[in-house]
């Protein structure tokens, strides 16, 4: 089997005041929404802006060939077929995964979507020296996707996947590789920046019809979508970057937007009784501090990473939040039944971290003090300047920790993760505020295990542990539902007694929306599903 290898301000206002235009003269049904993000994410099918950018320019546009089911808000979201109908590991060789992709499916520009189209879009992520090489779609895909070593064509509708270690979760990292019509590339002057002002194609329920830099990005509904029973119920949805939590919140009360991400927690009551809906539900999402724990770095002692644990008031955070999060004390939640047994239950006690921290050699004549990178907005990041100036407050007067901040944009904080430990863009960092989805083991993989520190995945924290390692290898090979789940209980235990993080909160997914926006169901993913909104 011979597989291809891989080489290695002003414009908000200006849309705002459009928008009532826009709408006298487009169908009556436009769902307009505020974004966290500070710009509108990338458009030529591998959006950035994390996975805000997926969710509203992402998969709504450019499917997958597994996509998330987003039916149900009473369960976290699990995987279906998107287009691809099956998948399976070949049983002569774990490491190679095959598809069997769906017929009938066309891009929004009429042309196949088939066999030579996975190829080539595998080629733009995959293949530096291709034509159609795509510098920042790229990125984005290889760090979620670090283990792909090849790919090739079986036949017009199979493709075979081969990872650079078994890996029984591949499916869940295939659901972050998406399609765009190599004819819009072509279209666009073989230029991924012309490309991406077209729009370009998809095979989604919604065309992206219009983009206008720094300032608004518009979908339309699919009328020709694959599956005939999932054509959307509004005609237009109108994405605006808000990253002001102040000003999401006035366009949604002054009716310039129908929905807004992460709504001030203060403002959540006022708006429930002026008659908006607030939607919140439990989903998989931590948000933490990454600690650095290779070089000199003070937060090496695993002594000191439990004591910050300790440290933490999460209850008093989550009331700030006015309830919209729940405390964390590890990767998973408690209840989680892969959650394992640790020793460490962490909970608020300021006591034991000092003791913690004195073992470590710090006290108040040789206080903790360290740098955490932080930003201002972003996705995921719920409301992280009042979050971390609480923290600092916190963690002064709890354990006399000292922490500064280095405060930057969403986008440059990403680029951090993926740095090594003393790069320039840290300013000096040992600890940077990043969310992350907690959703399955193919997350873990890439921010937990040492194969994947930077520039390889996301152990930013160059954490390497000898029994996490063991207990993955485990899960990875598995080959039952009882074996995963128990090699993946060690493997959580781990994170826990011996954290490459502090762990602060899981967020609600708080959402407001007027009360026009019917028939939403919020799905416990970062992903929510458009096709069933309506506006009345």
């Amino acid at each position: 089997m011979r597989f291809m290898l891989k080489a290695t301000g002003l414009g908000l206002a200006a849309a705002l005041l459009a928008l009532p235009a826009i709408a006298q003269q487009a169908p009556q049904r436009v769902l307009r929404i505020a974004m966290t993000a500070a710009d509108v994410p990338t458009t030529t099918g591998m959006p950035n802006n994390g996975f805000e950018g997926m969710r509203f320019l992402g998969y709504p546009v450019f499917e997958s060939l597994v996509l998330w089911d987003l039916s149900r808000a009473d369960q976290p979201a699990p995987l279906r077929p998107g287009l691809a109908t099956s998948w399976r590991q070949d049983p002569a060789d774990p490491q190679t995964w095959l598809f069997t992709l769906r017929e009938g499916v066309r891009f929004h520009d009429g042309t196949p979507f088939n066999a030579d189209a996975v190829i080539w879009n595998l080629e733009r992520y995959f293949n530096n020296q291709s034509p159609q090489f795509e510098a920042a779609g790229s990125a984005i895909t290889r760090a979620r996707i670090p283990i792909m070593e090849g790919y090739r064509k079986v036949d017009e509708r199979t493709i075979a996947f081969r990872t650079n270690r078994v890996a029984s979760y591949f499916p869940y990292m295939a659901v972050y590789i998406l399609f765009t019509s190599p004819q819009s590339f072509e279209q666009g002057g073989r230029d991924w920046a012309r490309v991406a002002a077209l729009p370009p194609a998809g095979t989604g329920p919604f065309r992206l019809s219009r983009f206008v830099p720094r300032t608004s990005a518009e979908l339309s509904k699919n009328e020709q979508y694959w599956d005939t029973t999932r054509i959307p119920r509004v005609d237009r949805v109108v994405l605006l970057p808000m990253p002001e939590p102040t000003t999401r919140l006035a366009a949604l009360r002054s009716g310039q937007v129908d929905w807004i991400e992460v709504p001030p927690p203060d403002a959540i009551p006022s708006l429930r009784q002026a008659g908006f809906n607030i939607t919140t539900g439990s989903y998989p999402h931590v948000w933490p501090y990454l600690l650095q724990t290779g070089g000199n770095s003070p937060l090496a002692d695993v002594r000191v990473r439990q004591a910050l644990n300790y440290c933490v008031d999460r209850a008093g955070l989550v009331q700030l939040l006015n309830g919209t999060a729940e405390p964390s004390v590890g990767w998973l939640k408690p209840n989680d039944p892969n959650f394992g047994t640790p020793e460490n239950r962490y909970s608020f006690d300021a006591a034991r971290g000092r003791r913690l921290l004195s073992e470590a050699g710090f006290n108040a004549q040789r206080p903790l003090a360290f740098k955490v990178m932080i930003s201002t907005s972003g996705s995921g990041q719920m409301l992280p300047l009042p979050m971390n100036e609480f923290l600092q407050q916190n963690l002064r007067d709890a354990c006399g920790v000292n922490l500064s901040f280095e405060v930057t944009e969403w986008n440059t904080l990403l680029g951090a993760v993926r740095s090594t430990p003393g790069a320039p863009i840290l300013a000096g960092s040992l600890g940077i505020n990043v969310s992350s989805p907690s959703s399955d083991p193919s997350v873990a993989a890439r921010y937990f295990l040492q194969a994947f520190v930077p520039p390889n995945g996301f152990n930013w924290p160059q954490w390497n542990d000898p029994a996490f390692e063991a207990a993955f290898a485990q899960l990875e090979r598995a080959t039952n539902e009882g074996e995963f789940n128990a090699a993946y209980a060690r493997a959580h235990a781990r994170l826990v007694d011996n954290p490459p993080w502090l762990y602060i909160v899981h967020d609600l997914n708080p959402r407001a929306m007027h009360r026009r926006v019917r028939n939403f169901t919020s799905a416990q993913s970062w992903f929510q599903d458009l096709v069933p909104v309506e506006i009345q």
